[in-house]
């Protein structure tokens, strides 16, 4: 068993101090959606479609959270067709989304697939079109994807006094905020991901780390920030003045279910701030095995992971920038001539990793990105190689972490931690997967 087994301890310690490097903030990029004839309905109130709430000032209470999203699950059971505009026009209702994966508990005997989460910090489409690009590999791979959307990136520079981060001045942020041009490429891409099947979750807004970052903010700063990432999806028609945009085609507050902290910083007081919100997973873990999610005060935990680091003697964190600190030392222009070597590398721990699942415990597998071009591009086009050998094999399900959570909570509780013990290369005993 993982937590009795002195060698994967020391892996543990050794990833930990060696191999794991958390933080550093990257812009990132994003687009919108083209909508059919529109009904406009008001607040949607009449079929259970709660108003978007006043978030220009003190956060209204969530006591209600849960309830609105069983009301919004039953509306996608009974939608009528009808298009229904929202707030200010930036948001819409469309019916369920599409082409979601169907949750089912396995039966005795099945061995469940081996889920592959590919995941991005950001989304933002900038001029290096990454978001469109690793659309188009998604759907060559049949893959849905999760994007973590950063608020900010649908809010202009001149209008940055709206956002308030927690124990930060007015409009301060750790990154850059979008050009107007690239707000309206973000939309495009938003909507058009989400017509497809993909996630939109969060990453919410300045990517503050370290000192007054979100290790350091309360659940209240917590609950802060989410509300003003909803205000800023809800209400980017009004804040950006574009009236040639159509809104996109979901709801944030029933669409939203999860988050990624900048950093991964901040996950004990953000899980207590985001469950009012009808928040089901957090992705915002400092790292753990490849073994089978587990719930951390009811809300699914699910870690950046540990993978074989082909050459060296620890494992890395699944994530670009943690192969970029141990190979260039953070440096995202290093030595050319050690791209394709590094390429090779990072496409190669993806793979180990796969495998060593594939074949063993088959507890999902997690790949966190961002849109940069660090090192040549050399990152992305390992992710690309490896999207596109894994998600298409026979066995394997390339989904979105809601389509995961869906499908985990369908499961018996008791056969998932009886599969939580494994090593990831220990297969289990499938016979009795489904009691």
């Amino acid at each position: 068993m993982i937590r009795n087994n002195p060698a994967l301890r020391r892996l543990r310690e050794r990833a930990t101090t060696r191999g794991v490097a958390l933080g550093v903030a990257a812009v990132l990029i994003a687009t919108g959606a083209s909508l059919l004839p529109l009904v406009t309905d008001g607040d949607g109130a009449d079929d259970g479609l709660a108003a978007p709430a006043d978030r220009s000032s003190a956060p209204a209470p969530r006591t209600s959270a849960g309830q609105k999203r069983q009301q919004g699950k039953e509306a996608d059971e009974k939608w009528d067709g009808r298009v229904r505009i929202l707030g200010d026009g930036s948001t819409s209702y469309t019916g369920p989304q599409p082409g979601q994966l169907k949750p089912e508990r396995l039966k005795a005997g099945q061995r469940p697939p081996q889920f592959v989460v590919f995941s991005w910090d950001g989304a933002l489409e900038g001029d290096d079109r990454l978001f469109s690009r690793f659309r188009r590999v998604a759907r060559e791979s049949g893959a849905h994807m999760t994007f973590f959307l950063t608020g900010i990136y649908l809010l202009p520079q001149e209008k940055k006094n709206l956002y308030r981060p927690p124990q930060h001045g007015t409009g301060a942020a750790a990154i850059s905020y979008p050009t107007r041009e690239h707000i309206r490429t973000t939309l495009d891409q938003l909507g058009k991901a989400w017509k497809e099947g993909h996630e939109i979750g969060s990453h919410f807004n300045g990517h503050f780390c370290g000192a007054k970052g979100g290790g350091d903010w309360s659940t209240a700063e917590w609950t802060s920030e989410i509300d003003q990432f909803y205000s800023f999806v809800q209400n980017w028609k009004t804040n950006t003045g574009f009236t040639d945009l159509d809104p996109l085609p979901f709801d944030p507050t029933r669409e939203v279910t999860g988050g990624r902290a900048p950093c991964l910083e901040g996950q004990k007081t953000l899980i207590p701030a985001s469950k009012p919100f009808g928040w089901r997973y957090d992705a915002s873990s400092s790292g753990d095995f490849q073994i089978w999610p587990s719930k951390k005060n009811g809300v699914w935990d699910l870690p950046l992971q540990m993978l074989p680091f082909p050459g060296k003697d620890f494992q890395v964190l699944s994530m670009d920038f943690n192969y970029l600190y141990n190979q260039s030392q953070g440096l995202t222009d290093g030595d050319p001539a050690k791209y394709a070597t590094w390429r090779a590398q990072t496409r190669d721990s993806y793979l180990a990793g796969f495998e060593r699942v594939f074949h063993g415990s088959r507890a999902p597998m997690f790949v966190g990105n961002h849109f940069e071009n660090w090192n040549g591009g050399i990152y992305m086009d390992a992710v690309e190689d490896v999207m596109r050998n894994v998600c298409p094999r026979k066995e394997v399900r390339c989904v979105s972490f809601r389509e995961l959570t869906d499908w985990l909570d369908a499961q018996n509780p008791e056969v998932l931690a009886r599969w939580r013990a494994l090593d990831p290369a220990q297969p289990a005993d499938w016979s009795s997967a489904g009691r």
